[in-house]
């Protein structure tokens, strides 16, 4: 059975992924930090659909616990799917933002891309087939006021993530960055009014989570399905 990483994992959008590579077959491996508690609750529902998942708990930003921790998980099985999609949200105009403030969202997303999947590259490398998806945002694209490091540490993602593409793809793996648009969460309805949402966005509302499943299967567009890849 294929293994599956996906970074911050039990937040809305990320949960629906964690879920439809679950019900796609893979053993899904949970990662969680602040968000532990519901990352348990995700793991415990997919095992109750009869899916295969364990929950994975560290510091994204801390690179020596991170390691340490998939070194655990190498030891069972090197997970041939990551998704990096771990992430913090901390707005304030750059004017007013500490130092404290900006490590802590850059450390986190664009950090903890090179602690999730640098420990894994050479043993996913071994086995000649992986697949990496780092998961931006819109706002590396377009900007927005109060979210710099946000939008930097995104936009530094998908430059991430077009270079580690050519440096693996001879070993057979694909690296792809995925930018979702606005998304219904807890962090949105907090932090975007109605009117906020409609300016970016052409259909003038916020996305579902539950909707990326349909598309979720983009990487079939690169590789054949789990069943059957090599």
């Amino acid at each position: 059975m294929k293994r599956a990483l996906v970074t911050g994992g039990a937040s809305p959008l990320r949960a629906a992924i964690s879920r439809r590579l679950a019900a796609d077959g893979l053993h899904v491996l949970i990662h969680a930090n602040a968000g532990a508690a519901r990352a348990v609750t995700l793991v415990a529902d997919i095992r109750a659909s009869g899916g295969f998942a364990e929950l994975l708990v560290c510091d994204p930003a801390d690179f020596t616990a991170t390691k340490a921790t998939l070194a655990s998980v190498v030891a069972t099985g090197v997970p041939q799917i990551v998704v990096h999609s771990a992430g913090t949200h901390d707005g304030v105009p750059m004017a007013g933002m500490s130092e404290a403030q900006w490590r802590g969202v850059v450390d986190v997303s664009l950090g903890g891309f090179f602690a999730a999947v640098r420990p894994l590259l050479l043993d996913m490398m071994a086995t000649r087939w992986g697949l990496v998806v780092a998961v931006p945002s819109v706002s590396a694209l377009l900007g927005n006021r109060g979210r710099v490091k946000y939008a930097a540490a995104k936009a530094g993602l998908i430059g991430a993530a077009k270079s580690l593409a050519r440096e693996v793809a001879g070993r057979g793996l694909t690296v792809n960055a995925v930018a979702p648009g606005v998304r219904a969460s807890p962090v949105v309805d907090a932090t975007t009014d109605a009117a906020g949402i409609a300016a970016p966005v052409p259909m003038k509302r916020a996305g579902h989570p539950r909707r990326w499943p349909r598309w979720s299967r983009f990487w079939y567009l690169i590789e054949p399905p789990m069943s059957q890849a090599r």
